[in-house]
């Protein structure tokens, strides 16, 4: 009888021990949990958005190809961009009174700045979402540039450049044709992003087909 009380008391102090551990590692996960949701502070100036000097945040650049790295340590990010990542709960942007701005006032900021906000951020966002890279490409005439999925700039050539277009919206055959031109002579596949009233996004890519 008295080793079965001695076997009892190890059990129970087993038993004792694992739950300490599970306890332990039940409040490490939470604790990992808090950290992963922290959002990282930006800040709004006029027409882009810059984020705080942090590891976090440079992470959105190099890993992720976010905005630009700045020399002092910050991201700049586009509107786009900025209110990407604001949906995604990446990040949170402050004004210059330092007052926390909300989604739907940064969409109003956004819109007054680029009429064609709206219609730019959901071509954005769905190509984004599907796992590629995009970035704009003002300096090809279009305004957007895209990376076969995997790939990232620096390492390869835009494969698409993309014009985002609402369905409501008249497209000339002049204007066709000159989004076909800077395409070919840019060596990349022209994609048109339609974007309808629910902010569904259909693609349309086009390609030059010799007789």
């Amino acid at each position: 009888m008295p080793r079965e009380s001695k076997k009892s008391n190890v059990e129970e102090k087993k038993e004792t021990q694992n739950n300490s551990q599970e306890d332990r590692k039940s409040e490490n996960t939470e604790n990992k949990g808090e950290l992963k949701k922290k959002k990282i502070k930006s800040l709004l100036v006029r027409e882009r958005v810059l984020t705080e000097n942090s590891d976090e945040a440079r992470l959105l650049n190099t890993q992720s190809v976010f905005g630009s790295l700045l020399s002092d340590g910050r991201v700049q990010l586009s509107l786009l961009e900025a209110f990407y990542l604001m949906s995604k709960e990446k990040i949170e942007i402050y004004d210059y009174k330092n007052k926390l701005i909300t989604s739907d006032d940064f969409l109003k900021k956004a819109r007054r700045v680029e009429p064609n906000f709206w219609v730019r951020y959901c071509v954005f966002k769905d190509i984004r979402d599907r796992g590629y890279i995009i970035k704009t490409a003002l300096k090809f005439g279009a305004d957007f540039r895209v990376y076969d999925r995997g790939l990232k700039p620096g390492e390869s050539h835009a494969k698409w450049i993309v014009y985002p277009v609402h369905e409501a919206e008249n497209l000339t055959w002049y204007e066709f044709a000159a989004k076909n031109r800077v395409a070919h002579s840019t060596k990349k596949k022209l994609l048109i992003g339609i974007v309808d009233d629910e902010s569904d996004v259909t693609y349309y890519e086009i390609r030059w087909i010799r007789p």
